[in-house]
């Protein structure tokens, strides 16, 4: 493996991926590099018209990706990376650059302009060479470089299409698909690189690193091997000269190990002192860095020739079976949880985005006098929502910091946000967080610590949520609103269900995705099946809305007869049931159901091997009566109940859906 050679010198430095994708960490980690995981937050913004050719644009976004984290983990993770790795993968057809779809028909839209055609696959990368100097300045150098990769479809047909959009495989991929799993059924061949295709193209990194890392002894000829282009286009880089190999310069002795003359991609991007902040402002981009340390404080990017900063190994001597720092940091964040949690409860209890998403830049101090509050509090839960993700921050007057929302924070945690999940904020704060407060209990008793938590048996519980409390049945009728709005389009259009004209949503509570029902199918009408108490509350949720294909059916699906329709709808339902009353359910919805109804259950699906997300196994904990399952285990419980030909539609949301038949 052409990697193995830079491994142990690779050993003990701090590697960083600047991307959360699971493809690019599965490629690196088979390939045996040890590294963390630190996702950018570079804006992916860039205008695509201002770049002549598509690699220039992946390059520049992979580049702009990798310094992100450079410049921001020595302020915010309090640790200098000593090698970034950034990339951005794109397709390209017929001159348009192609990233992943926004929705399903965007999905459609690329995917039909790639059938019957070949197309580039771009994967640009970006290596940022970190070091930190005595006088606390960072030095940044890189190395970019770009892969192309033919891929031809085949003609596809728009079921074809349709079917591989539904599984939900697209949302997160490049123009729309993915060569390693389902995707694959649509390519006829490929040239060049396989795992360019899928995120990375690891051959050409390997030989990026090998030249860098493991040619340092060959002379500096500028007409040499490494000075010429490589074969898409783009110049290898010059073998980094690193400390202890100083070669001789045709023109005499050099004091400063400089690798050779050619003019390769490698570049001194920048430094930046602690004391300047993380913004990158008093960055500039230059071919190299100047002769002296003195020059470069002046100006950088004079000389002609970059020279790689020393590079502090860490840990050197370690032994191999000690634990990994990327695994003590998982722990780490881990114990950390309950943390980041509290503060994003805080925040949104206190109104601190609602505040700052009508008054952006206020200073600390104005946000305490608004939501009364302490400074120096309101300071550290501000900061802490920075670096949480949830606000940024900037200089404002007199070199005091002002704040305001970042996208995530304006999208769903405002009071009238369109996604807004504020309501089941405030149901994980007042009662799902004093629950998990009694863990050690529930685990010991295997039963749920309402009692501890609230004073309440189980069942009082229940009533006071439904009847004799409207504080507590408001809240939690809000939680399931906002966990609707989030997640009903998904579940919505998981499926063709033009062949159903009625449908009925059984604890549809407020009737969020009922209404998303009937956007996705015009030709369907959904009754809402619930609690009177809930019933009765629904209409404050939806005062605007006049669609006359949502009615509301108060009742008890336990007790009373179920609506008539050709499709029952369970969301988030079973999860909750003790088996029971989930048979109970099933089987009344088996009896009104004719041959050729629908069942279409909404839930989180567990892996089948239990290893995956862990968002069900998690709240599993809480100790309900009821308990989460695999889309096998569903499976096999609607069949048992007479309903077959069970379809799954993993969608890009947080629950996935189940359509089953009856026999």
């Amino acid at each position: 493996m052409v990697l193995n050679p830079v491994i142990s010198k690779l050993a003990g430095k701090l590697v960083v991926l600047a991307s959360a994708s699971p493809r690019r960490l599965e490629i690196l980690s088979n390939a045996g590099l040890r590294f963390e995981v630190v996702p950018s937050w570079f804006k992916e913004t860039l205008n695509k018209g201002l770049f002549k050719a598509p690699h220039e644009y992946a390059v520049e976004t992979a580049k702009q990706k990798a310094l992100e984290v450079a410049r921001r983990m020595p302020f915010k993770h309090l640790k200098t990376p000593d090698i970034v790795i950034g990339a951005d993968t794109i397709v390209t057809v017929d001159g348009m650059i192609l990233e992943k779809p926004a929705d399903k028909q965007d999905a459609y839209r690329m995917l039909s302009s790639l059938s019957g055609k070949e197309h580039s696959v771009i994967t640009g990368v970006a290596i940022v060479f970190c070091h930190e100097k005595e006088n606390e300045e960072v030095a940044y150098q890189m190395v970019e470089f770009y892969e192309e990769t033919k891929v031809k479809f085949a003609d596809l047909s728009d079921n074809m299409l349709w079917e591989y959009i539904n599984s939900g495989e697209p949302m997160d991929k490049a123009g729309g698909y993915g060569i390693q799993a389902l995707g694959g059924m649509l390519v006829e061949y490929v040239y060049g690189d396989f795992l360019n295709v899928v995120g990375f193209p690891l051959n050409h990194f390997c030989k990026q690193l090998d030249l860098i890392y493991n040619q340092c002894d060959s002379t500096s000829d500028p007409e040499s091997e490494s000075a010429r282009p490589s074969s898409n286009g783009s110049p290898a880089p010059s073998p980094l000269i690193l400390p202890g190999h100083s070669p001789p310069d045709k023109h005499g002795p050099t004091s400063d190990c400089r690798p050779n003359s050619s003019a390769g991609p490698l570049r001194e991007v920048g430094r930046k002192g602690r004391e300047n902040g993380a913004d990158g402002s008093s960055w500039t981009l230059g071919n190299s860095p100047s002769k002296h340390t003195e020059d470069r404080k002046a100006k950088l990017g004079d000389s002609e020739n970059a020279t790689l900063p020393p590079m502090t190994s860490r840990g050197q001597g370690i032994e191999q079976n000690e634990p990994k720092k990327e695994d003590m940091q998982r722990i780490i964040d881990l114990m950390d949880g309950f943390k980041a949690s509290k503060a994003l409860f805080t925040a949104s209890k206190m109104c601190v985005f609602d505040l700052l998403q009508s008054r952006p830049g206020l200073e600390a101090a104005q946000v305490a006098r608004e939501i009364k509050a302490s400074v120096k509090g309101t300071e550290c839960l501000l900061e802490a929502c920075v670096s949480l993700g949830l606000l940024r921050s900037k200089e404002g007057r007199c070199h005091k910091p002002v704040f305001e929302n970042t996208d995530l924070a304006a999208h769903f945690l405002l009071t009238d946000a369109p996604r807004s999940l504020r309501g089941h904020i405030e149901h994980c704060n007042d009662t799902v967080w004093p629950l998990f407060s009694h863990l050690d209990s529930a685990v010991r008793e295997g039963a749920n610590q309402r009692e501890k938590a609230f004073g309440k048996r189980s069942e009082d519980m229940l009533q006071d949520a439904f009847y004799n409390s409207p504080e507590v049945k408001l809240r939690f009728m809000n939680a399931m609103h906002s966990i609707a709005n989030v997640t009903g389009q998904a579940v919505a259009t998981a499926f063709d269900l033009s062949g159903f004209k009625t449908a009925c949503d059984l604890g549809g509570c407020t009737g969020t995705m009922a209404y998303e029902f009937t956007k996705a199918h015009p030709g369907l009408s959904v009754a809402v099946f619930d609690l009177p108490a809930v019933v009765e509350m629904s209409e404050r949720f939806h005062p605007l809305h006049t669609d006359n294909r949502v009615s509301f059916v108060a009742g008890d699906f336990f007790k009373d007869e179920l609506p008539k329709a050709d499709l029952y709808v369970l969301a988030r339902i079973l999860h909750d049931l003790p088996d029971e009353k989930v048979h109970i359910l099933l089987s009344k919805i088996a009896d009104a159901c004719t041959p050729g109804c629908g069942l279409l259950l909404s839930e989180i699906f567990l892996d089948e091997d239990r290893g995956g997300p862990s968002r069900g196994l998690l709240q599993a904990l809480s100790m309900s009566e009821g308990r989460q399952r695999s889309a096998t285990e569903y499976g096999l419980l609607l069949k048992s109940h007479g309903f077959v030909s069970a379809r799954v539609g993993h969608t890009d949301s947080l629950l996935d859906a189940m359509l089953c038949i009856k026999a």
